[in-house]
């Protein structure tokens, strides 16, 4: 059935594929891939022989609607991400519109994400959150940052390993050094680490240690136990 499935693929350990997610991948026509080289190992790993395509944040704005056209011509497509759930801070979201806007069935898989372990093992609240993704590298930074230290959800970052000091030490500037924090990296893998506390415990934790893996970081919303660390923090006006 001419389709675009979305597909989610492991954020580290292989075993948390699904079932579903591996017949899937065997009977479309064709798989759309954020790196054809990440995807074509894990489904070597799989016995999966699948023609794949190329679709990432460089190109999906000009082939969307090639694409489109080539589902409606009949054919079953699936696309992945390098790991976790496509569209989530990952390619996806526009092809998605476009099949929508096209008329085409869209169906989207349950499976890996990121964020999700992250947050529940936490120990923080997780009936209500904000996912911000990644923060701006430079214009708004700041702005938004002084923004999310006044909502009252757990919030929801992800990081990269050579950004993460700095954006504990902005955290700790803007929420209050006292805002408690859990960072995950490695999820699902053998190394995998949640260091929970204080901002100031953790990133103590982190300046003494060579930092590997992909990073989620979650905060403590806001409430009037560290109304005075937030009062006291982030005065600077200008975004950097």
């Amino acid at each position: 059935m001419a389709k675009l499935y979305i597909i989610p693929t492991p954020i580290g350990n292989l075993e948390d594929i699904t079932l579903r997610a591996l017949r899937i991948l065997k009977e479309v026509d064709f798989v759309l891939a954020e790196d054809t080289r990440v995807s074509g190992k894990l489904l070597h790993h799989f016995g999966i022989e699948k023609r794949l395509m190329a679709h990432h944040m460089h190109n999906e704005h000009k082939s969307v609607e090639a694409i489109a056209e080539m589902i409606m011509t009949g054919l079953s497509v699936a696309m992945v991400s390098d790991a976790g759930t496509p569209g989530i801070s990952d390619p996806g979201f526009m092809l998605v519109r476009e099949c929508l806007k096209q008329g085409i069935e869209v169906e989207c898989l349950p499976g890996p994400t990121a964020f999700v372990p992250a947050l529940v093992n936490s120990g923080l609240p997780v009936d209500r959150f904000l996912f911000e993704g990644f923060l701006p590298h430079k214009k708004g930074r700041q702005t938004k940052l002084k923004w999310l230290a006044q909502q009252p959800y757990t919030i929801v970052f992800y990081e990269s390993p050579y950004r993460l000091i700095k954006t504990l030490e902005q955290i700790a500037e803007f929420f209050g050094p006292e805002r408690l924090v859990c960072v995950s990296r490695e999820l699902t893998k053998m190394f995998e680490e949640n260091a929970r506390g204080t901002v100031t415990e953790v990133l103590n934790h982190f300046k003494q240690k060579t930092i590997k893996g992909e990073i989620v970081i979650i905060v403590e919303g806001y409430n009037a136990k560290n109304e005075a660390a937030s009062n006291d923090s982030g005065d600077d006006e200008d975004d950097e």
